[in-house]
């Protein structure tokens, strides 16, 4: 082979490799993230797991970015190792789809059909069918669609163009004499270890290695054991993930490595045990795609049928490689537990990322609200227990904005998709809105402190107005919140109304302080306090107006936000003349 037989042969694998990542993209985006809900949302049956584990795989295309998914899940809490490891068996299995559809090149007919089934045939067309929908229609599920069409037609292409450059490597000895050492277990096992470590995924590797078939360039002595390697050397991926994780993802990682292992151990135990006594005849003939498909298949089924009745086995025996210590045990706070979920391990799947980002995001918001629900309470009677929770709340909010900001960072560099771009830069406009919350919950609680310091109260009067106010704010609280969690631009019209109700609400219980004043019915020291109390509820309003009004950007590009608000105003809309009336007889100070 000449330099630019070489280059070719680069060139082809070059292309192949991203054929199959920019499939796997698209696959991945076309999902939306549910085959990801799908493996987080296992049952404990551990025959269910590998079923669920192998579709999954088939469709993302890659069992090392399924298995270190699960090191993802495993690592945040989300699944269990007993879970796992039925998983790792299925991605395996599921891995073996991309090998079968590779090994379609091989086919030779003269039939018009038949030659259609052939990739190389109908590649071209998937290339014209995916460009001409990006030039004129690339957007949104078609987008997609397009994508995989396109990656498959580069894998293709690129396997075509590797086959061709490495035929003359059959007619040269000394690839051949490095193919008749391959034929020895251990070498072709190491050969297949190593290449499959270093490209990352055994689909890319199993996909070289039908190429060189294609080529006549490698008998199935030598492609056997290079196969029991391949499935070893893909374990590296996960166990590299692992680094830094806790304990259990570890422990996945290892389950994957031992899996492998051992089924290698034993099939080439079996397989070379019988190949000792019967002398199998195919060994010396050149190996052929599909034959390469059907080893890989039988190796990977027969591993799983093989230890899975030892699952619990696998899983002692992770154990005892990385064993269990007291940290194991501690309890820790929901907020920890929510920034092992925004695992960086996740990124590489943009659309499950979003999932856990609207997850954790949904969380903020939950502690945000619940700061200032337990501020009512602190009206009619001060609780210290009840102060130092909201104090933790706004700690909470605090560290929930730093972690889910950095992760969104992080994200906005992976290729999104149309909504997932939308909720993106909903959430990284919401989440100051939710600390900001929190710390105004945290200022009134500080207020009603003081006031238990000094063993002051406000009025009977006072109490019932400001009581009523800071109900309607918390009705405005749980309305942001259910138009938050839903992305609803919709329900999010409805809460200017009723911000414009708290709005009149606050300058009424103003009024009347003042009134109460001049009368000497109250001091100016709590006047103040009144006032830092009503100040407070009304900045939560105002965010909780600023969130829906995110919503309803995100959903509805066309409008601005001045434009929108000024519409609102202006009261155009009966329905919400109508809405705006409901909320002011609801909310009505005697």
């Amino acid at each position: 082979m000449d330099f630019f037989g070489i280059l070719t042969m680069v060139g082809g694998l070059a292309l192949f490799l991203y054929g199959m990542q920019v499939l796997g993209d698209g696959l991945s985006k076309a999902s939306g993230g549910r085959m990801e809900r799908i493996l987080e949302k296992l049952t404990s049956s551990r025959l269910k797991a590998v079923f669920l584990g192998a579709a999954v795989t088939a469709v993302i295309q890659s069992s090392s970015a399924a298995t270190v998914m699960v090191v993802g899940f495993v690592n945040s809490g989300i699944m269990r190792l007993s879970q796992a490891i039925g998983v790792i068996m299925g991605a395996n299995i599921g891995t073996t789809v991309t090998s079968w559809i590779l090994s379609l090149s091989g086919i030779e007919s003269g039939n018009f059909w038949l030659r259609l089934l052939k990739p190389s045939s109908f590649a071209p067309v998937l290339a014209i069918i995916g460009v001409g929908i990006l030039l004129f229609s690339g957007r949104g599920k078609k987008k997609n669609l397009a994508q995989i069409f396109v990656g498959f037609a580069v894998l293709m292409f690129g396997m075509e163009t590797m086959s061709d450059a490495v035929k003359p490597l059959a007619d040269v000895p000394e690839v051949k004499s490095l193919f008749v050492l391959f034929s020895s277990p251990i070498p072709g096992l190491l050969a297949g270890l190593f290449l499959t470590a270093l490209l990352q995924s055994s689909s890319a590797s199993i996909g070289i290695l039908q190429a060189l078939c294609a080529a006549g360039a490698i008998s199935y002595g030598s492609a056997v054991p290079i196969i029991m390697g391949q499935n070893i050397g893909t374990c590296v991926t996960a166990l590299l993930s692992s680094v830094g994780t806790s304990p259990n993802a570890r422990r996945a990682a290892f389950v994957h490595l031992y899996f492998n292992v051992i089924g290698t151990a034993a099939f080439m135990t079996l397989f070379y045990g019988l190949h000792g006594i019967v002398n199998f005849p195919f060994m010396e003939q050149p190996a052929e795609a599909y034959g390469i498909a059907v080893v890989h298949s039988v190796f990977n089924i027969f591993a799983a049928a093989l230890l899975l009745p030892f699952a619990d086995g696998l899983e002692k025996l992770a154990y005892l490689t990385i064993r269990k210590d007291a940290s194991e045990n501690r309890e820790i706070r929901h907020v920890d537990a929510d920034a092992k979920i925004l695992d960086s391990r996740f990124l590489d799947k943009p659309s499950f990322a979003m999932e856990q980002c609207r997850r954790v995001a949904s969380h903020m918001a939950v502690a945000a609200k619940e700061s200032y629900m337990r501020t009512l309470d602190l009206l009619h009677q001060f609780d210290q227990d009840k102060a130092e929770e909201i104090v933790r709340l706004e700690e909470d909010t605090d560290r929930y904005e730093d972690m889910i900001g950095t992760y969104l960072l992080k994200l906005s560099g992976q290729r999104l998709s149309e909504k997932d771009g939308r909720s993106l830069l909903l959430f990284l406009e919401s989440i100051g809105d939710f600390e900001r919350i929190s710390d105004h919950a945290a200022d009134i609680m500080e207020a009603y402190r003081e006031m238990w310091d000094k063993e002051k109260k406000f009025s009977n009067k006072a109490r019932v107005e400001l009581d009523i106010f800071a109900r309607a704010v918390a009705n405005m609280m749980e309305m942001t919140l259910e138009v938050f969690d839903r992305e609803d631009a919709l329900r999010a019209l409805e809460i200017q109304p009723l911000a414009q109700v708290v709005s009149e609400l606050g300058a009424e219980v103003r009024s009347r302080h003042i009134r109460r004043l001049r009368k000497g019915k109250c001091t100016i020291e709590m006047g103040f306090l009144l006032v830092d109390i009503v100040t407070g509820c009304e900045r939560i309003a105002a965010h909780c107006s600023h969130i829906a009004v995110s919503v309803i950007e995100v959903q509805e590009e066309s409008l601005a936000r001045h434009g929108f608000m000024n519409a609102l105003r202006g009261n155009e809309s009966e329905e919400l003349k109508q809405l705006y009336q409901g909320f002011r007889g609801k909310y009505v100070l005697p």
